[in-house]
């Protein structure tokens, strides 16, 4: 593993803005896949002891990935994704809200903005969470700090081991 690869979290509290920033030593379309495709997302984007279960998911401006985060006693927490642009392999952004299993959704939500580049092999994402009000993200902050670094972990173990497949 490359441990000279950037992670970076900064949180502009004033902006209510989450700004992230990982490298990851595998190609573009490996880490695009591993964000894009419901099959790949299901392996990596819940930390652990909890596992993601997409129920659907439409990759396409306008659709929307619906699933859960299941704890291992089989809680599921809800959320429900929508798709509002997409540039292949540069970048895409979504609308987030967590949801009842009904799809009723829970506000305010979040904005995220997910930017693809890469240079010699190693592929960045940028990532910009914009949170709709102070209070969420407040909520949100320190279950989703932790959280979201795990789940970050858990795609650069993926990348490794599909990486040694191609």
């Amino acid at each position: 593993m490359n441990s000279n690869l950037l992670f970076d979290f900064t949180v502009d509290k004033a902006a209510k803005t989450v700004f992230i920033t990982r490298e990851f030593d595998a190609g573009l379309s490996l880490v695009w896949d591993a964000f894009t495709k419901q099959e790949l997302l299901d392996q990596w984007s819940a930390p652990a002891p909890m596992r993601a279960k997409t129920k659907y998911m439409n990759f396409e401006v306008g659709g929307k990935r619906f699933y859960a985060m299941i704890s291992p006693d089989g809680q599921a927490r809800w959320a429900l994704q929508r798709y509002t642009s997409i540039t292949p392999k540069t970048n895409f952004q979504i609308y987030n809200a967590f949801s009842d299993q009904d799809e009723n959704l829970e506000l305010p939500g979040s904005e995220w903005d997910y930017n693809f580049s890469e240079q010699d092999g190693i592929t960045k994402v940028n990532i910009t969470v914009f949170n709709e009000s102070f209070e969420r993200m407040e909520k949100l902050l320190d279950g989703f700090t932790a959280g979201f670094k795990m789940t970050l972990k858990n795609l650069e173990d993926l990348l490794v081991t599909l990486s040694q497949k191609s």
